[in-house]
């Protein structure tokens, strides 16, 4: 028997294992071996020496090849809004638990604040007083000191009422006050301006005093109006109430992560689930005073910004993946995906990619990675059934399809080669080894698509390729 012609020797090698060809049982054992190969692997394989195999031979064939990305992912709910002690107080009521279903505007929780009252009561009283007054401030009055006091009332209104629409992480509360008192600081520094320049007249001896006295009465009434609207605000958001429909969760949304990084972009808060109470403006606030479980009880004091509870509305799950920036290039929006979530093995869930981040974050694996979002869909297990909803914030995979192609000639990923800095394959041509300069298509999973180089049907070495010389007789 030639042991060159099965691929048992390299150049310049012999493969001094093999028994003489003239023993009839050593032949028969090593006939045995081969075919017992090409049973178990459906490829003709060689062996060298102790049952070392050398060379396995496969076809091309026609068929499907997808190439995927795989990334790490989180699952993700729709929206989340935490609702927020609008000033200091004491929780008197809460009507919900974790888990309750709630509808948007259902009244959740209630906050005493003896000191937001009394603001009000004030506020109240000035307007009244201002509106009363109606420009009576007798003709010795110092109407320059008195727009000064007045300007310097209206900054500390509008300085506080900024303050305190901030610390409200409910963000339709939180920008309606914020657009509201923007609207207000526009209008006063209007009449503020006419006021200055009716009192400028005045003492120029050009204006008309009650002109003078009118437009500073206006700019009062003003400043008046919006310290009112202002402590009536912060009263009202002393009941909190659903922005959304969804599901409670008492406590913030605190940690790491992006449980709530929402689907296709969408604006939402950011974070992992929890039922830590911890101020999003940095630290727990002074003066909260948390149960033993993370949350604040009722009767527990708030400070302004204590989170009381959160809505999620889950009523449509995404998926963010964490794509490294080798693979991102490749990730569109309209790709489909196929997800498996952690905490229920066996389900996968279609997906498909809605948005790709333009700005990287730091990769949980290191490097750089950019945030790829998707919806997710029903899920199915691998006996058929449906798969149940996964949660937000659990682990998952996403495999990315990338690329397709069908009715592709293929061939197992092994048998590629580099030679020169091309892409060769091992054809079997006459029974002699013949490296084959190749075109590479798509990369799946085991297989690789050939666009030219070689056709469906012939045989490649898929195995020990490094061992193949040009011209060698294979079998």
């Amino acid at each position: 028997m030639n042991s060159e012609r099965y691929g048992l020797r390299r150049a310049g090698e012999r493969c001094h294992a093999l028994p003489s060809p003239a023993s009839g049982r050593h032949r028969a054992r090593l006939i045995a071996t081969l075919l017992a190969g090409v049973v178990l692997a459906s490829q003709t394989a060689a062996s060298c020496g102790g049952g070392e195999t050398a060379l396995s031979l496969g076809n091309a064939s026609l068929g499907t090849v997808a190439e995927l990305v795989e990334a790490p992912a989180t699952v993700t709910a729709k929206s989340a809004v935490t609702l927020t002690a609008p000033t200091a107080g004491t929780l008197t009521a809460r009507y919900v638990n974790s888990g309750d279903a709630v509808k948007a505007g259902r009244i959740l929780a209630l906050i005493s604040s003896p000191e937001a009252e009394e603001q009000l009561a004030q506020a109240e009283a000035a307007l009244e007083a201002a509106n009363e007054a109606s420009g009576g401030f007798g003709g010795g009055a110092d109407l320059s000191r008195l727009q000064r006091a007045t300007d310097r009332a209206a900054d500390r209104a509008f300085k506080t009422a900024r303050d305190a629409s901030g610390k409200i992480s409910d963000p339709h509360v939180r920008d309606a006050l914020l657009a509201q008192g923007k609207a207000g600081q526009q209008q006063y520094d209007v009449a503020a301006r006419a006021a200055g320049e009716a009192i400028r007249a005045v003492q120029r001896g050009v204006g008309r005093l009650s002109s003078a006295i009118s437009a500073l009465s206006a700019a009062q009434r003003l400043q008046a109006r919006q310290a009112y609207d202002l402590a009536k605000a912060t009263v009202d958001a002393l009941t909190l109430r659903a922005p959304i429909s969804g599901l409670v969760q008492l406590g913030a949304v605190t940690g790491s992560g992006s449980a709530l990084a929402g689907i296709a972009g969408s604006g939402v808060v950011p974070g992992r689930l929890s039922a830590a109470a911890g101020s999003q403006a940095g630290g727990t606030p002074v003066g909260s005073a948390p149960g033993l479980d993370g949350t604040v009880p009722v009767g527990g004091r708030v400070a302004a910004g204590t989170p009381v509870l959160t809505v999620v509305d889950t009523s449509q799950l995404g998926v963010v993946a964490e794509v490294e920036e080798t693979d991102v290039m490749r990730v569109k929006p309209g790709v489909s995906a196929r997800i498996e979530v952690d905490a229920a093995p066996g389900a996968s869930y279609l997906s498909k990619v809605g948005s790709v981040d333009v700005l990287p974050t730091a990769s949980t694996r290191g490097g750089v990675s950019y945030r790829v979002r998707l919806t997710l869909g029903a899920g199915t297990l691998t006996d058929g059934g449906d798969a149940p909803a996964p949660w937000p914030g659990m682990s998952a995979v996403a495999h990315l399809q990338v690329r397709q192609a069908s009715d592709a000639v293929t061939v197992p990923t092994a048998a590629v080669v580099s030679a020169e800095g091309r892409d060769a394959v091992w054809v079997v041509r006459n029974g002699r080894a013949e490296r084959t300069v190749v075109t590479i298509g798509v990369h799946g999973q085991g297989l690789v698509q050939i666009v030219s180089g070689v056709r469906p049907g012939q045989q490649v070495v898929v195995r020990g390729t490094d061992q193949v010389r040009q011209g060698q007789q294979v079998s």
